[in-house]
């Protein structure tokens, strides 16, 4: 069995959703906690030395000459899931970036700088509600004090869920002797989309990650008797709701590019013969242009605000977080190039680690094809010869700059 599909069917069994299907393995889980041990134990197997930073990101090093901890190529991706996610997205990075090192080390590569496999916690920002929170601390992306106080939707504290696995929040924050050790960092994530389908390649070079964010929405109406209260009576604040989701799809196709999703929705109090009393929605809202994101959100906002009023009700909205258009780095990017002339270029619309990290340090992405283009979603599926293809041409790449 190939190095990238055997890794991958150790850890199969992890964290499965027998309810909503796929795999659910937010941060902090059992499930995520149990990936991250596996990891470990892969990671020494190949004579790594592990160290967990202080804000919860896993560093495996390669350094067999014994160079100072400075200029590494660090590779890596994220062991979490959306609920119900897909087996790749993110772990496909990881194994292949385990795997990569086997090349290496049978290649008998010599090192002039060392090398790390990052696997950074929250990617996702399904279980406290911000996407990269790990890479976001690490680089001093999102205040400390407002991380420590994100709730799950349980009203657990990232503080309180972090202390209880044995991390020390109070340590979170921006970490300059972690970054100052970074030289560049190269991510391979599964393409979540058909941009590698439609060119018949397995492998791409990443350009650019599309300017995304998430918001909260809610209406706030009046809580009443589903049998008792009129129609006419009614502040129903999930009318209103239902009304803004419609507004959203709208807002969104009428801008060229533009891409905005209601994915999740509660109510308060959430019973079925319960009028409710509130409702919250989250919106994830995209574009190329940092301006018409802004542009869309603030329209957005408009029509919530009408809506409500037109139901009784009244609208809020609050930034969970948000990231600008990232073009990964042109150097870097070329000498990839140089090494992989036959994988094409392909931007993104999915939010990585990498596009933050890209913020204070060099970074490049390769996308593995993806043959159906579904991600986030249990039907998301990578082929083994893929697969491989990816682990190869990331060695290839590392080597290069390694050397």
């Amino acid at each position: 069995m190939p190095e990238v599909t055997r890794l991958l069917a150790d850890i199969a069994d992890v964290g499965r959703d027998a309810v909503r299907g796929g795999w659910s393995r937010p941060v902090l889980s059992t499930a995520e906690l149990d990936l991250r041990a596996w990891f470990v134990g892969e990671a020494e197997r190949r004579g790594l030395d592990v160290e967990t930073d202080r804000n919860g990101i896993l560093w495996a090093w390669w350094n067999p000459a014994g160079l100072p901890l400075r200029d590494a190529v660090v590779t890596g991706s994220h062991l979490d899931s959306v609920p119900g996610g897909g087996e790749f997205d993110g772990p496909l990075g990881v194994a292949s970036a385990l795997a990569a090192v086997d090349l290496l080390q049978q290649r008998g590569s010599s090192l002039a700088r060392p090398l790390a496999v990052a696997v950074f916690p929250e990617e996702e920002g399904s279980r406290f509600g911000v996407a990269c929170l790990g890479s976001r601390l690490l680089t001093g992306a999102i205040d400390p004090d407002r991380a420590r106080g994100l709730r799950d939707p349980e009203g657990v504290t990232l503080a309180e869920a972090a202390a209880a696995q044995g991390f020390d929040p109070s340590s979170f924050g921006r970490d300059d002797e972690a970054l100052a050790r970074i030289g560049c960092f190269l991510e391979l994530h599964v393409e979540q989309g058909r941009g590698l389908v439609d060119l018949g390649q397995p492998v791409a070079i990443g350009s650019s990650i599309l300017g995304h964010g998430r918001w909260r929405l809610t209406f706030a109406g009046q809580g009443n008797h589903a049998g008792t209260t009129l129609m006419d009576d009614r502040r129903d604040p999930m009318v209103a709701a239902a009304r803004a989701v419609v507004a959203v799809r709208d807002a969104a196709r009428a801008r060229p590019d533009a891409r905005a999703t209601v994915g999740r929705l509660r109510p308060v109090p959430g019973g079925t013969n319960v009028i409710a009393s509130r409702v919250e929605l989250w919106l994830d809202a995209r574009h190329p242009d940092d301006a018409v994101t802004t542009a869309l959100v603030a329209e957005i906002e408009q029509l919530a605000r009408q809506i409500a009023a037109e139901e009784g009700c009244t609208a809020s909205l609050v930034e969970e977080s948000f990231s600008v258009t990232t073009v990964f780095d042109e150097g870097l990017r070329g000498r990839i190039e140089a090494v992989l002339p036959n994988a094409p270029l392909l931007g993104t619309g999915a939010g990585h680690d990498a596009g933050v990290l890209g913020t204070v340090v060099p970074t490049a992405m390769l996308f593995v094809r993806s043959p159906d283009g579904i991600s986030h979603s249990p039907e998301e599926s990578v082929e083994d010869a893929d697969a491989e293809a990816g682990a190869v041409a990331l060695a290839d790449a590392l080597e290069s700059l390694l050397t």
